[in-house]
């Protein structure tokens, strides 16, 4: 019976889960996991927050099984739910205050004194060049709306096309350009106005030097 549902087309297998049989929604869950959590990841950097919303996208799957109709593939489906629940999550964390300079780390605030034009449209790179980049660019980005976050880290971040991201999010493919356009413009001036902020704080001699 396993061997037979490893060989299972997604339609099948989602037929078969619609009638409760627990293997094939088993299967379904180790055949796709790997992408479902790859998705999380891309918004949540605590292992606890990614596992989250990967049990929670596929409790929305096992609810809408009777919505795929097969028409695209069953990882695509999962995808643009795991997208859906990762914004909501997003959205529901965003209580927060706004970023603090002296909250930094000194690390963070001397690469940010010194290297500011790398991190508004290049994110990826400076978490190539360095942790404490990375660091700062999550804690930038995390201040930015859930919509936001989103486009940022599957155009930007991950490189996805355009259609794939509008697949993903259910946006037309001329709003995924204009939010990331927006989105991109928005965070530069989150960075400027934490640049502002610290340079302001930092003593009139340090500051001219």
């Amino acid at each position: 019976m396993a061997d037979l549902l490893e060989e299972a087309s997604d339609v099948e297998l989602a037929r078969l889960a619609q009638q409760t049989n627990e293997k094939a929604f088993a299967e379904i869950v180790r055949r796709y996991s790997p992408r479902v959590f790859r998705v999380a990841s891309r918004f949540f950097r605590q292992p606890s927050q990614v596992e989250d919303a990967a049990q929670e996208t596929f409790l929305r799957a096992y609810t809408r099984l009777a919505d795929f109709q097969g028409r695209g593939s069953l990882e695509g489906w999962l995808t643009r739910i795991a997208t859906t629940i990762c914004l909501n999550l997003l959205r529901s964390s965003q209580r927060q205050p706004e970023a603090d300079t002296n909250t930094l780390p000194e690390a963070e605030g001397e690469w940010l004194d010194n290297y500011l034009a790398g991190i508004s449209e290049e994110r990826h790179r400076a978490s190539e060049a360095s942790r404490e980049a990375a660091d700062l660019a999550d804690r930038v980005l995390s201040k930015l709306s859930a919509e936001d976050q989103l486009v940022l880290m599957l155009v930007d971040v991950d490189e996805m096309p355009i259609k794939d991201v509008a697949d993903a999010t259910g946006w037309s493919e001329s709003n995924v350009k204009v939010q990331a356009f927006r989105a991109r413009r928005r965070m530069r001036r989150a960075v400027e106005r934490l640049v502002n902020a610290r340079k302001a704080k930092r003593p009139a001699n340090e500051v001219k030097g």
